[in-house]
């Protein structure tokens, strides 16, 4: 498939392979990008920035709702692209595609929602015969860069609010999963977009990536991925706006009070969803003392249930994780958790790129899998005897996403809404629940500012304020 240079197609004698990562199967190949085809396809970007801040809302907002109505169309060719590129099953990609069909469609509804304020002047002494307001304005070109784990929905959620802001974007999609950006692409181009305002350049990070994070042409980066390429941008990126997704550790508590059967649900979804694969996938699991061995008991035994392997299967619960390398990593964590005094109740081995769904117990601080991001299928359990320690535990990470508590005491929950130290407390669900309109971000090693489509616009926008001096 070609990539797309300024609304063109565009083909290279060099080619990166797209694979399954079930079976490994060749799916197809896209051109290897080169830091020539970023340095043009930002110099088109000038002329699109110029193009999409002058296009009436009316016309943004047009352009995006056909966007959403082609995708409707095409529904099952883009589910079936991401099921082919990505980890996920056929049930969890038709699940993305709905995703993106809706972020895209809240796109097109706040394009007409990007306004300003009047501002009080004569609030000041001195000021009684000034009057003025502030508006947005858009930033003009945004660098994306996203990674494999969503293939069209984290797609979706750079494109649409940079377009619906006025801005034109250069995107460079995870090398794994190149496709279903592409597809994308086309749909937009497709449905009336300008094409210099769009371009989706394929190819290794590592070759293209600092040049398009560095032109002092782009206004903002906008980037979803792991910590440690974050870092990197934000030392090389310069004077520009930075919105950043870098992963979590996300902790679920679970009271005495709670609802198990509920909560051992939501968990198991939430810890396996995706191949663990997953921001805000649940990682460790705090449980008070008194149900703990009733909700282990449950969560092995549902775990135990879970049907792995064929993505294309509608019985299947959980593919593969996205290439080998990624696995025996998470294999490798597993490992040394068990050398560490870690228990594993359940899982704990692989076949190719297919990991266990694992449930682990007794992990000790001093294991990687405490403390950092294993983005992989694997669970956590911890004992706690006060809501405080639970806290203190869900706390003692670099990392604040999500977190979540299952209680039916309100006075709990609100506690523990006030002392998680996240971007997000889910009560009664698990750290996997978000919807694309809601504010998504976190603090500490978790990011910079906040996604979701009304949140984006406003990070991919500036403000400029008028004051009309009428003495």
């Amino acid at each position: 498939m070609e990539m797309i240079l300024g609304g063109k197609l565009i083909d290279k004698a060099e080619k990166i392979e797209v694979k399954n990562p079930y079976d490994g199967s060749l799916i197809d190949y896209v051109p290897r990008g080169t830091t020539e085809d970023i340095t043009r396809a930002i110099t088109i970007a000038e002329k699109g920035a110029e193009i999409n801040r002058n296009l009436p809302v009316h016309e943004r907002v047009k352009i995006l709702r056909t966007v959403a109505e082609i995708m409707e169309d095409k529904f099952e060719d883009l589910t079936k692209t991401i099921y082919l590129e990505s980890s996920k099953t056929i049930r969890e990609a038709r699940k993305e595609t709905a995703r993106a069909i809706n972020t895209i469609s809240l796109s097109a509804e706040e394009a007409s929602r990007i306004k300003g304020e009047t501002i009080p002047f004569d609030s000041m002494p001195g000021s009684e015969k000034r009057s003025g307001f502030y508006y947005r304005f858009p930033v003009g070109i945004i660098a994306a860069i996203t990674p494999f784990n969503d293939p069209l929905n984290l797609v979706a959620h750079k494109l649409g609010p940079a377009i619906a802001s006025g801005n034109a974007i250069v995107l460079k999609p995870a090398t794994e999963t190149p496709l279903s950006a592409l597809l994308l692409s086309k749909i937009f181009l497709e449905a009336g977009l300008p094409g210099e305002i769009l371009s989706i350049i394929t190819g290794y990070g590592s070759e293209i990536g600092e040049a398009l994070v560095t032109d002092e042409r782009v206004g903002m980066v906008s980037f979803t991925g792991g910590v440690e390429t974050g870092r990197e941008i934000s030392k090389i990126a310069g004077l520009k706006k930075l919105g950043m997704e870098l992963g979590s550790n996300s902790p679920v508590i679970v009271m005495k009070d709670a609802d198990l059967e509920k909560a051992v649900s939501s968990c198991v979804s939430g810890a396996f969803w995706a191949a663990g694969q997953n921001c805000i996938g649940v990682q460790r699991i705090l449980i008070q003392e008194e149900i703990y061995e009733e909700f282990k008991e449950k969560f092995v035994d549902k775990t135990k249930s879970y049907k792995i392997g064929c993505k294309a299967d509608d019985l299947t619960d959980m593919g593969p994780m996205i290439n080998e390398k990624e696995a025996s990593r998470v294999i490798e964590w597993i490992e040394e958790a068990e050398r560490l005094g870690a228990r594993i109740l359940t899982g704990g081995r692989r076949e190719g790129a297919l990991v266990e769904p694992t449930v682990l117990e007794a992990v000790p601080s001093s294991a990687k899998i405490d403390k950092k991001e294993i983005f992989g299928p694997v669970v956590s359990f911890y004992k706690f005897k006060k809501l405080d320690d639970a806290i203190a535990k869900a706390n003692d990470v670099d990392y604040g996403l999500h977190a979540a508590i299952f209680t039916n005491d309100l006075n709990a929950a609100f506690y523990a809404v006030r002392n998680l130290n996240v971007g997000g407390v889910m009560v009664n669900d698990s750290t996997d629940y978000r919807i694309d309109s809601m504010p998504f971000g976190g603090v500490k090693q978790s990011g910079l500012g906040r996604e979701g489509v009304r949140f984006a616009v406003e990070e991919m926008t500036e403000i400029k304020v008028v004051c009309f001096n009428l003495d």
